[in-house]
């Protein structure tokens, strides 16, 4: 399976999710510039955290302008894995690919630790490695975290079972229902604000957000190489 890792003016975690990639799972991965106009040579789209082009308008928006979004919606069109994590899943909202918006976290500060998770659904193709109800903990490091939409949404949302994590126990940013990430409707694109690229080995703290890149190449793999 072959993985493009974006990188926007300002993305800072682009290497973590190289490594997640190439040397934790063994896939092919590529960094792929803002200005690309093509992705048509990868299976999975990754979409990093950091702080594209310094968040100066609302976190995400003008990443969304980048000439590479028009090829990463033609992808999710084409049921390709979508991956954004932090200020990716930040741009996912701003593109239209996912529901709602991130505000400012509850008490106003960034925010750098590590926090439990729950795995609300473990029927997606992001999350077919973890045990349904799984406790996992992943870092999270955002400032503008707190997800929100309107109520008609959110019951779209639990209808659909699209929460697909929340925080357990402690919720960092005030995020409507404990939210932590969601998928669209069709179940090939996945919006998280914790970094399951931070957490892929025990040598920097634990592994827990390893399944998340197993369960995308696991189903890839049924899809495309045992039929």
């Amino acid at each position: 399976m072959k993985f493009a890792v974006l990188v926007f003016p300002g993305s800072n975690c682009d290497i973590d999710m190289y490594h997640a990639i190439k040397d934790e799972l063994g896939e092919e991965v590529e960094y792929v510039w803002h200005t690309a106009t093509d992705l048509s040579g990868f299976d999975g789209i990754l979409v990093p955290g950091g702080f594209s082009y310094g968040d100066y308008l609302r976190c995400g928006a003008m990443a969304n302008q980048s000439n590479i979004m028009a090829e990463v919606k033609k992808a999710a069109d084409a049921g390709k894995p979508v991956l954004g994590v932090c200020n990716g899943f930040q741009i996912l909202t701003e593109a239209g690919l996912l529901p709602g918006a991130l505000l400012r976290n509850k008490n106003l500060k960034f925010m750098c630790r590590t926090v439990q998770l729950k795995v609300e659904n473990n029927n997606t193709l992001f999350t077919n490695q973890y045990e349904q109800g799984q406790i996992i903990n992943i870092p999270i490091a955002h400032g503008e975290g707190n997800y929100y939409c309107d109520e008609e949404t959110l019951q779209s949302l639990r209808d659909n079972n699209q929460i697909v994590f929340t925080y357990s126990g402690d919720n960092p940013n005030g995020s409507l229902e404990d939210i932590a990430g969601i998928i669209n409707e069709r179940g090939n694109v996945l919006g998280m604000m914790p970094h399951p690229e931070r957490a892929v080995d025990a040598l920097v703290g634990g592994a827990d957000g390893l399944a998340v890149f197993k369960s995308i190449v696991k189903q890839w793999r049924e899809n495309h190489v045992n039929n």
